[in-house]
């Protein structure tokens, strides 16, 4: 299959959209200080007896501040390891941000998964009667080769993806950079003392990792709130894929997959091990999953948000447990306690390239339906799994087709998700088209694409 060329204009709008997703990460330590401030304000307005009250907030304000600077650390070296694929120097507006406020935002970070969206159900279906093939070739052509961008008739329909596949575990992994906070104007006593606690020591911005493609042009950049959001949310999401306390969601989503590709190939060949794709692969830990069982897995992803974290944490850990996040500080909502709402949370979990991954493990950057309706790819998986991703459809027949396209015949395709679709409330200028099935329906477009229902049943 040949590379796919940009057009001058299309590469434009890809340098411009990640232009604009690495400002959102650069900017992150800034709109959160932001907030804190804000907190502040609040707290100067009241009156003096309630501010003897609450005296203990000044001190959680600090903290938040270093909890803010850690989580930003963070952030600065997973930045500073991201190879863009395309040279960021060029199509600079120098007029100042380079993409309307109000553009269509194809990069659906959820924020939630099992809890608070609705019933799960898990849906195992075959394409055919017949039994598994037990021949488990490669793909007709090598996916990482793949480069897509979808084309759309409005020009100014900027899609937030980036194109092309890569081996995302290898085992030249790169060092982690040790970053310097502080806690900002501490006057009060115990502030002071709660940072000598933690080890902070005061540094000058100077000396913590500005990444080679972070200019100082997206620094100063007026980031709009959606994409800061997108950015907390990517924090929490590191929780629910790569640290302990995910577990118990994981278990929730992920085992059932996992234990009915167990059941659905039993006798895997070491040899010709079956190959599955995982579309709307997130931060990549449920495709890692699916490779550690003894498939050839290939994760889609189509949110650069999600592939810049995904990437670093899959590449450039050098072990488990090695970097810690505050992800619960951005919201003051029925937090228990300020401790509870200021916890730490150590992640990954697991080292990933010590996971006993399968040999050709990867993950593939794009739009599903862009990349996967390639010629290239029919008829060329075992399985394909999807969890949490057809309700982000914005025609859901479209994905059925080609998870019927691009299996095997024989192939098995398991869902486990809601059908909360994304697209539902969109009331934008644009007026996206978004098809909304029922259930019943869903099943009924399936059998037509061929599948046949294997079991069903409904997590509560």
């Amino acid at each position: 299959m040949s590379e796919r060329r940009y057009t001058e204009q299309e590469e434009a709008l890809e340098i411009k959209s990640l232009r604009r997703i690495i400002a959102a990460y650069a900017n992150y330590q800034d709109a959160a200080e932001r907030d804190v401030k804000r907190y502040e304000r609040s707290f100067k307005m009241l009156p003096p007896a309630h501010k003897e009250l609450l005296f203990h907030l000044g001190l959680k304000y600090q903290r938040l501040r270093w909890c803010i600077s850690m989580n930003g650390a963070f952030i600065m070296n997973m930045l500073e390891a991201f190879e863009p694929p395309f040279d960021m120097s060029q199509y600079v507006n120098a007029g100042g941000y380079d993409h309307p406020p109000n553009m269509h935002d194809h990069s659906h970070v959820d924020c939630t998964h099992s809890s608070g969206r609705g019933d799960c159900s898990t849906i195992s279906v075959s394409r055919s009667n017949s039994q598994l093939d037990g021949q488990h070739g490669n793909p007709k052509e090598d996916a990482k080769t793949h480069e897509s961008s979808r084309e759309t008739e409005n020009e100014k329909d900027e899609e937030e993806h980036m194109a092309g596949c890569s081996q995302p575990v290898g085992s030249n992994l790169g060092s982690s950079q040790v970053v310097n906070v502080s806690c900002n104007g501490d006057t009060d006593a115990s502030t002071a003392a709660y940072c000598q606690d933690k080890g902070v020591s005061s540094s000058s911005t100077d000396d913590n990792v500005t990444p080679r493609h972070c200019t100082g042009s997206l620094f100063k950049l007026n980031v709009p709130p959606i994409d800061v959001d997108k950015v907390r949310c990517i924090v929490r999401n590191i929780v629910r894929d790569w640290a302990e306390e995910g577990q118990k969601e994981r278990d929730e989503c992920y085992k059932p997959i996992l234990e009915e590709l167990n059941r659905l190939f039993p006798n895997r060949s070491n040899e010709r091990p079956p190959l599955c794709l995982v579309p709307g692969a997130g931060l990549g830990r449920l495709a890692l999953e699916i490779s550690s069982l003894g498939f050839v897995s290939q994760g889609n992803e189509f949110s650069y948000y999600m592939l810049i974290c995904s990437s670093f944490i899959l590449n450039h850990t050098q072990e488990a447990k090695e970097w810690t996040i505050y992800p619960w500080i951005h919201s003051n909502c029925n937090s228990l306690s300020d401790n509870d709402q200021l916890r730490p949370v150590s992640f990954p979990d697991i080292h990933p390239s010590s996971a006993g991954i399968t040999e050709g493990f990867s993950m593939c950057a794009g739009d599903f339906v862009e990349v996967y309706s390639e010629e290239s790819q029919e008829s060329a998986w075992d399985a394909v799994v999807t969890c949490f991703f057809l309700d982000t459809a914005h025609n859901i027949v479209e994905y059925i087709e080609i998870i019927s396209k691009v299996l095997k015949d024989g192939g098995v395709w398991i869902n486990l998700g809601p059908l909360l679709y994304h697209f539902a409330d969109s009331y934008g200028p644009d007026d996206d088209m978004s098809i909304e099935l029922s259930l019943e329906d869903v099943k009924k477009v399936a059998y037509h694409y061929g599948f046949v229902m294997e079991c069903s049943r409904g997590l509560l």
